[in-house]
């Protein structure tokens, strides 16, 4: 009898548990570049500089509206393929610029680049600036992206679901502003040239003499000399006509 009851119990409670709504499923946070780029396994060295840059943060805390963003993450091979102290040499404005060359404020699928406009700003480039990209589509479907230093082939997609886009690189894009030949530096203005001394060795005094300076007056003792003399002709003259 006792089992009977329970089983008559147990019965009963079906259809109360069957009738129970199903529980929500848990909502889907936004997107973490992080967590993207370490499945993939071979973006340690873009990783580092993104969170050395601390735009990393920046961006995964900018998912909520706007355009959705695309980000280019090189392997860890393109960037051993730079040469020895590149990136040691740039300055930390100068990195920050470097992982923001490499960051759309634009969500791109693969299909979208057939359309894009060229040049492509970035996040480096502001809103009129430099560190521009051109991103062209051939027939074949590839993708290629130029700095004016570098092209290279758009690689596979790690993520390409809204609101980001991550795709891999095998070359590190190198902006020209960055990274380009620098102009010469204009030459020092030439010395002035020292006159040449005369012919026939000091010259006279006359021609050293500055401008404009007068030849100095007979000083008074000559003054007399010279009218004793006169004074003295004047006599022999009126002597001789006696």
């Amino acid at each position: 009898m006792r089992s009977l009851l329970i089983t008559l119990a147990f019965l009963a409670s079906l259809p109360a548990a069957l009738c129970q709504a199903p529980a929500p499923a848990a909502s889907k946070g936004p997107p973490n570049v992080t967590a993207v780029l370490e499945k993939g396994g071979q973006y340690s060295t873009f990783m580092r500089l993104m969170k050395a840059t601390q735009q990393d943060t920046q961006l995964n805390s900018s998912f909520s509206g706007g355009n959705g963003y695309t980000v280019f993450a090189p392997t860890d091979a393109a960037f051993s393929a730079l040469k020895a102290g590149t990136l040691n040499a740039l300055t930390q404005q100068e990195q920050v610029s470097l992982v923001q060359y490499h960051i759309v404020s634009q969500f791109f699928s693969v299909a979208s680049f057939e359309t894009t406009s060229n040049p492509v700003r970035t996040q480096a480039s502001g809103s009129d600036g430099p560190y521009t990209l051109n991103i062209t589509a051939n027939s074949v479907n590839q993708v290629n992206i130029s700095t004016g230093l570098v092209t290279t082939a758009l690689g596979m997609a790690l993520r390409s679901e809204q609101p980001l886009a991550v795709y891999s690189l095998e070359k590190v894009l190198l902006p020209n502003d960055l990274f380009g030949v620098k102009p010469p530096a204009s030459a020092p203005p030439a010395p002035a040239k020292k006159e040449a001394p005369s012919k026939g060795g000091h010259g006279s005094s006359a021609a050293h003499a500055p401008a404009g300076e007068e030849k100095a007056p007979p000083s008074d003792a000559a003054a007399a000399r010279v009218a004793v003399w006169s004074l003295a002709a004047l006599l022999v003259a009126f002597a001789c006509l006696l």
